[in-house]
C-alpha cells in the first residue's frame, strides 16, 4: 500500500457564505466536510442551504447547544456511522 493511500489528505478549512432563514452567516468546514454534506443533500434531494437550516434546526432543539459547524461535524458522523448523533 503506498503513503498516499494510508495518510487522508489534511487540508484546512474552507469558508463559505450560507443562508439559513434568510440570514447570511459563513461556516468554515474542511474539504472533505463539504464533500460529505454535498453528497448528503444530492441525497436527500436538496439544497445545502437547505440541509445546513435543517442540521441548524435540530442544533437549537439540542438540550446542549454546539456552535453550527460541530453540529454539522457531529450530524455527518452520525449519518456515517449510523449513530443517533
Amino acid at each position: 500500500m503506498s503513503d498516499a493511500k494510508k495518510v487522508p489528505a489534511y487540508a484546512p478549512p474552507a469558508k463559505r457564505s450560507v443562508l439559513i432563514a434568510g440570514h447570511a452567516t459563513s461556516v468554515s468546514l474542511e474539504p472533505v466536510f463539504w464533500r460529505a454534506l454535498e453528497e448528503a443533500a444530492r441525497e436527500q434531494a436538496v439544497p445545502v442551504n437547505a440541509l445546513i437550516a435543517r442540521i441548524d434546526a435540530e442544533r437549537l432543539d439540542a438540550r446542549s447547544t454546539p456552535n453550527l459547524t460541530s453540529a454539522i461535524r457531529q450530524w455527518l458522523f452520525a449519518r456515517r456511522t449510523g449513530s443517533p448523533g
